[in-house]
């Protein structure tokens, strides 16, 4: 693991200051490194009965779609309102300030459908338990949530306390 965190660099003052944001580009732009930390997101789940994997916009689509491939399994894309073409089911959460959604096309889950929830970064924990909450509305069940990284001194997990969660490295 600490070779996955040799390739998270740290920007501070990102996207306001006092923020200290945890890049992954370097980590999606080393290949061995990248399955790597797919093969380690999907390693408790592999021989599961997951039957789709969804992913948050915009970087859970990268390690979400990643992980479906691994696992044979389709990807659902939960999207920021207004991207997706066909109908659509919405949540909206808070945010720290403010107020977000996402939404998935209304036939994106089969009923019963075992989804592996998957994003990079488990922050507050607001995003991850919408999007739990959209899935679960469509008639999907979470089997767990699963992240890169876990920003621990925000508390997400408190939000998450439904669903079990698996998390790669802790800050």
């Amino acid at each position: 693991m600490e070779n996955l965190k040799t390739k998270i660099r740290d920007i501070t003052d990102f996207p306001k200051p006092g923020i200290n944001f945890k890049d992954i580009t370097p980590l999606v732009q080393d290949p061995k490194t990248l399955r790597t930390c797919v093969e380690k997101l999907i390693g408790p789940y592999k021989n599961t009965q997951i039957t789709a994997v969804a992913g948050m916009e915009a970087r859970g689509f990268i390690f979400g779609s990643l992980v479906a491939w691994e696992l044979g399994v389709g990807f659902i894309p939960l999207r920021k309102p207004g991207k997706l073409p066909y109908d659509v089911q919405k949540v909206d959460y808070d945010l720290e300030y403010g107020q977000a959604s996402l939404e998935a096309h209304i036939d994106a889950v089969n009923p019963g459908d075992n989804i592996l929830l998957i994003d990079d970064v488990l922050a507050t924990g607001g995003t991850a338990k919408a999007s739990c909450e959209l899935i679960e509305m469509l008639g999907g069940n979470i089997v767990a949530c699963a992240f890169v990284m876990e920003l621990g001194f925000l508390n997400g997990r408190q939000q998450l306390v439904d669903y079990p969660v698996h998390t790669l490295l802790t800050y």
